[in-house]
């Protein structure tokens, strides 16, 4: 028997306002077609003024608490995974614990782009020992309030939006065929710390600065990176590419998804991709496409998910889970 953390249930949110690519090219010098081209990324959801991340938290919370049939006085902890907190601190995740009325812990992490598979791993090993016995794991972003809306490279690939998941503990059987979160497994390499970071915070310019990206470096990593990170998380559940059912990324850019779907031998069918109408949601993009491929009927009881993000630091991961 092994102690394991199963998903109940999930719900997500996306802002109202949508940008499209036609949109942007009244803003700033590009294209729909180079964008299309290089990224894949047709619109985003951008947040509206006033709206906060707490409160595109709140709102996937919700939804994922109805969806798992759960109430939210049963949950003890919650992991909110974000880039761009409502304030310096206190945690956003605190907000989000008054909002909905649940006891226990609550805390960010901070992972970027990999925060949702941190988070989750955050949430499962608190799960596992005995920490915890029902956990909200919660990826949220603004992320358009950290863009240069004057730089090209950087503002036509994010958006903003929310996604979470209730994890529930319970005694499985310790095999690969036993339901939630086989195994996570999490990386960084401060050594690329520049290659995609923010240029500014509260202890080095007081400010909160603005995204800045070596793409083609960052492309470079992305692809060697989470390769061997999804074989490292088949290698330890002694499971064949052949096994799994999906590939939920994270939506950065398509052909990097493309890439790993490769190398898995997956048809694009078993790919779940919204980075077309979402763009990069930062550590929202991976429970947001497992959200919409649940909730639409393509992931069933059963099926075999595999996760997997890259980020600033860098900071990547991946994570299989049997739904």
């Amino acid at each position: 028997m092994a102690k394991r953390s199963r998903i109940l249930g999930c719900g997500s949110y996306l802002p109202a306002n949508v940008v499209t690519n036609r949109d942007l090219e009244q803003r700033v010098d590009t294209s729909d077609e180079w964008i299309v081209q290089r990224t894949g990324i047709k619109s985003r959801h951008i947040a509206a003024e006033g709206e906060m991340t707490s409160d595109l938290a709140v709102a996937a919370a919700v939804r994922a608490l109805e969806h798992a049939g759960v109430d939210a006085g049963s949950i003890d902890c919650i992991v909110l995974a974000t880039t761009t907190p409502d304030n310096t601190f206190p945690a956003t995740a605190t907000k989000v614990q008054a909002a909905l009325g649940t006891k226990g812990f609550a805390l960010d992490i901070q992972a970027v782009c990999a925060g949702f598979v941190y988070a989750l791993s955050i949430a499962d090993n608190f799960i596992r020992a005995g920490q915890a016995t029902r956990a909200l794991v919660i990826g949220a972003e603004t992320f358009s309030r950290l863009l240069d809306w004057n730089d090209r490279t950087t503002c036509v690939l994010f958006g903003d939006g929310a996604g979470a998941v209730v994890l529930d503990g319970y005694e499985g059987a310790g095999t690969s065929n036993d339901r939630g979160l086989l195994s996570t497994h999490l990386h960084s390499d401060g050594a690329h710390y520049d290659l995609l970071y923010v240029d500014g915070g509260p202890s080095s310019t007081g400010m909160t600065g603005h995204v800045r990206m070596h793409g083609q470096d960052i492309f470079r990593h992305a692809v060697s990176k989470l390769s061997a990170v999804v074989e490292e998380a088949l290698t330890a559940n002694g499971l064949e590419p052949s096994a799994v059912d999906w590939l939920v990324p994270h939506q950065a850019n398509q052909r990097i998804i493309d890439g790993i779907a490769r190398k898995l031998k997956l048809s694009s069918d078993k790919v779940v991709l919204t980075v077309d109408r979402h763009g990069n949601t930062s550590a929202a993009s991976i429970p947001l496409a497992l959200c919409e491929a649940v909730h639409d009927g393509r992931i069933k009881r059963g099926d075999l998910i595999l996760m997997e993000a890259i980020g600033g630091g860098l900071s990547w991961g991946s994570a299989l889970v049997r739904w």
